[in-house]
């Protein structure tokens, strides 16, 4: 016990224990909601950083973790074939520059399975949604009430609230009927709608004259 103490508190894996309390430190704060996965360079380009679409901090865990334990072995080896002083510090300093990159390979590596927990960007908004058609899935349709039917631009299918209003003197809609999303209610978290006739459609190829 006392040989993995004098390691990891000895150059140079103090370096990296240090290093691993911040990264402990970091996830026990995500745990608790104080802060997110992503949350210190959701921009960064993750395929050319060699990270398959994982968030930078989820990688640079596991190369601090790999970099720790690298160093944390070779302080204890170090140790055991008794180099001292100009010798001990030298072999010291290059473990220190070969777990870097050994800890970064490791961690590209290990990220590869994690990946499809990440998506590549934010889902679709529900106000991508506006100028979609849809199917009504309710009976009626009114100002208090109404669900519909609306597929997204990747191919999900998705039940929304939707609501009409009565004072715009449209058609009444009902189950089955084709309407069209013109705005979302943010306060109400719901869809304005209003009839849709696939004869005003002006994509809708028109027939020839006699």
């Amino acid at each position: 016990m006392s040989e993995f103490l004098e390691a990891a508190t000895g150059f140079p894996t103090l370096v990296f224990t240090s290093a691993l309390v911040v990264v402990l430190g970091f996830w026990l704060l995500v745990l608790f909601g104080g802060a997110e996965a992503d949350g210190l360079d959701p921009d960064a380009d993750r395929d050319v950083a060699g990270l398959c679409g994982v968030p930078v901090t989820v990688a640079a865990s596991m190369a601090v973790v790999v970099a720790w334990f690298t160093t944390l072995a070779g302080s204890v080896l170090i140790a055991r074939a008794g180099l001292t002083g100009l010798a001990h510090t030298a072999t010291g300093l290059v473990l220190l520059l070969v777990s870097v990159p050994t800890g970064w390979g490791a961690a590209r590596v290990l990220v590869r399975p994690l990946a499809k927990l990440f998506p590549d960007g934010p889902g679709p908004s529900r106000h991508d949604f506006i100028g979609s058609l849809c199917t009504i899935r309710t009976g009626r349709v009114d100002e208090g009430f109404g669900q519909a039917e609306v597929t997204a631009g990747d191919g999900a299918v998705a039940l929304v609230q939707v609501r009409q209003n009565p004072r715009a003197r449209e058609g009444a809609l009902t189950a089955g009927s084709r309407a069209l999303l013109y705005a979302y209610d943010d306060a109400g978290e719901f869809f304005w709608v209003a009839p849709y006739a696939a004869s005003l459609d002006p994509g809708r190829p028109r027939r020839g004259h006699d």
